[in-house]
């Protein structure tokens, strides 16, 4: 990474002051944002002192937040919303606080919405796009999933840049997650081809908190929150039978963010599973065999897979994708279900077990208090960048600030667990689950 690659694009200069300068408005009283305000991608001593020794620059994120000049004049500005790949708590709080920050602190009246995904902004669909106002996103917070609807896969990049010319947009937000960002992507690239001044705005929906130099996304807390509440009442299950084994799948194809986080925040957990770690199944250090052994001496366990775990274990079977081009998991929770039942009763070995897969049950929840917030503050300071014309970009988090991320930078890997680091020797210090890595 160099540091120009950290660079935000934008569709020129702000030359409107923004409604924000007028005192009643609520100018903020910290000053406005401006493009010299930068946020350290590395925060330790010892970079520090290698930086200033050797006087390279360091890479630093763009400071989101109010800018004093604005690009758009709100009276002449429309705004679309589009919404898009799978459900994740968090997503109406988002529109919401778009179209309020809009509305209210800048004046944009003219706000719509693209339904089902980027089927919307294909004409081809013919989805009536949905007028978004201060009274029909009041309440929207309150439920789970998007009044917008949401779809996977991409569509054809001119056809959607011709709607939005049609429709006079000159803001578009794009909600989702690697995906709908190279798509948002995509989309820019078609706009400056045109020589066109339309702003693509990228705010990040992961449930897997799984994009590149952002430390969090919203609908991540809300989800591993609700997957404690699961884990905890498997536990219960567990230790209520002989043997009992509790097998909790949670969702993470690539990252096991939400295994990990959900399994510290209760204690309770005794094996973690998750993409990033190898492991095998038989032999002395297999997992069958430490799990027998777990429940010789205790007489229960709780498992906890990430869905992305174990997926080596299906290699020699055909691999299909899904619309997005993703490829799709093979369900390592029933194949775990299913070696370890057929395992123990060829040794008649005693066991009761239970499989519990609450995926859609957690993503199509509402947002929690905290993401609440975050999905507000987050969809805030996207409507401040785009005002003042930055293009391309996603908006992140790092070191506890909010921050303005080009989107190739965001999708130029995803975002993993360091089976090296600290959040993972934590999960092992949390289970006390032995090494079971190797051939599987």
């Amino acid at each position: 990474m160099k540091p120009e690659d950290f660079d935000v694009k934008e569709l020129g200069r702000a030359t409107t002051r923004s409604p924000l300068s007028d005192e009643s408005r609520c100018k903020p009283l910290f000053g406005f944002v401006t493009d010299k305000d930068r946020i350290l991608y590395e925060t330790s001593l010892a970079k520090f002192e290698k930086y200033h020794k050797s006087g390279e620059i360091p890479i630093t994120f763009e400071k989101a937040g109010p800018r004093e000049m604005t690009y758009f004049q709100p009276s002449k500005t429309k705004i679309g919303i589009v919404t898009c790949g799978g459900l994740c708590p968090g997503l109406n709080n988002v529109i919401r606080s778009i179209v309020m920050a809009a509305h209210y602190r800048y004046g944009v009246k003219n706000i719509i919405g693209f339904q089902y995904g980027f089927e919307g902004l294909n004409p081809d669909y013919d989805h009536p796009v949905v007028d978004l106002t201060p009274e029909t996103v009041n309440q929207i917070h309150h439920i789970g999933g998007t009044i917008l609807g949401s779809s996977r896969g991409n569509q054809n990049v001119s056809r959607m840049v011709d709607t939005l010319e049609m429709l006079n947009i000159n803001i578009l937000f794009t909600i989702g997650g690697d995906g709908t960002l190279r798509g948002a992507h995509a989309i820019h690239e078609e706009i400056t081809k045109r020589n066109l001044k339309i702003a693509v705005a990228g705010i990040p929906k992961t449930i897997d908190n799984d994009i590149n130099l952002i430390d969090k996304s919203f609908g991540f807390e809300t989800a591993f929150t609700i997957a404690n509440e699961v884990i905890s009442n498997a536990h219960n299950e567990a230790y209520g039978a002989f043997n009992g084994i509790a097998l909790v799948k949670l969702m993470g194809r690539d990252s096991g963010f939400i295994a990990a986080h959900a399994a510290l925040s209760i204690q309770e957990v005794n094996f973690v599973l998750i993409p990033e770690m190898a492991f095998k199944l038989e032999g002395p250090n297999g997992f069958i065999e430490v799990l027998r052994r777990r429940l010789e001496h205790r007489h229960h366990a709780l498992v906890v897979v990430a869905e992305g775990a174990g997926q080596d274990f299906f290699v020699s079977e055909t691999r299909e994708k899904d619309p997005s081009g993703n490829i799709k998991m093979k369900d390592i929770g029933l194949y775990l279900k299913e070696r370890i039942s057929a395992q123990f009763k060829a040794d008649k070995f005693p066991f009761t077990l239970r499989y519990i897969d609450p995926s859609y049950f957690i993503r199509s929840a509402p947002a929690n208090a905290n993401d609440s917030k975050f999905c507000s503050l987050l969809a805030q300071n996207a409507v401040h960048a785009v005002m003042a014309g930055k293009t391309d970009f996603v908006v992140g988090h790092w070191n506890n600030e909010f921050t303005l991320l080009p989107i190739p930078v965001a999708v130029s890997k995803r975002k993993k667990i360091d089976i090296n680091g600290e959040l993972w020797w934590n999960v092992l210090e949390a289970t006390g689950q032995p090494a079971m890595t190797g051939p599987c």
